[in-house]
């Protein structure tokens, strides 16, 4: 067993040395939105921005983690309650995100490459601000505390790397309900964040 464990770790250690490493921030654009299980809630996108870095290591085949800073969330309109005016929620999520791709170079034309990608993603909840346009007692809402603090999600995506700038467009979809165990009316609400995201980046190294 230890033979074969120092034999993995040398491969690996070989691999990785002679492996294409490139490092580098990124800012970028999200749309999010907060799928909810039933259709008699709606709800609409936040536009925002991301900040964040990336780590790439591998040649034609490569492994991209990255730390982003952004938020998710949505509008949600739930409906109207006897003669109440329905209930408006802006909710928004400051979100720590961990995505960790596995990508290919489907071409590779010297300055130019193009790449396919998909992985795991997770988000640490910073911080959950809920805004309400109805105030009315009788409604039950969405309080801060009703979202989790770390939720799961996967991405598929292309990226188009030109020089040392670096081009990413994917979707980020939810594995995880965002919410606790909650009911609302006597029914059980999940919800789930889902993101199209478009990434700058600027290798440095």
């Amino acid at each position: 067993m230890k033979k074969i464990s120092l034999l993995l770790f040398s491969l690996l250690f070989t691999m990785f040395s002679y492996a294409q490493l490139s490092v580098g921030p990124q800012i970028g654009y999200t749309a999010s939105n907060l799928s909810m299980n039933r259709d008699s809630i709606t709800n609409s996108m936040k536009h925002n921005l991301l900040v964040g870095g990336f780590v790439r290591l591998g040649t034609k085949v490569y492994i991209q983690p990255e730390l982003n800073y952004l938020t998710q969330g949505s509008v949600v309109k739930w409906p109207s309650l006897g003669n109440l005016s329905p209930l408006q929620q802006e909710i928004t999520i400051k979100t720590l995100q961990v995505p960790v791709n596995l990508g290919y170079k489907v071409i590779n034309a010297g300055i130019v490459s193009v790449r396919l990608f998909g992985g795991a993603v997770m988000n640490y909840n910073l911080n959950t601000q809920i805004e309400n346009t109805n105030d009315s007692e009788e409604y039950q809402k969405l309080v801060p505390e009703d979202f989790r603090n770390l939720t799961w999600q996967w991405d598929l995506g292309a990226g188009v790397d030109v020089l040392m700038f670096t081009l990413d467009v994917k979707y980020v979809g939810g594995i995880t309900n965002v919410l606790n165990d909650i009911q609302i009316n006597g029914t059980e609400i999940t919800s789930k964040s889902n993101l199209f995201v478009v990434t700058l980046g600027w290798k440095i190294l």
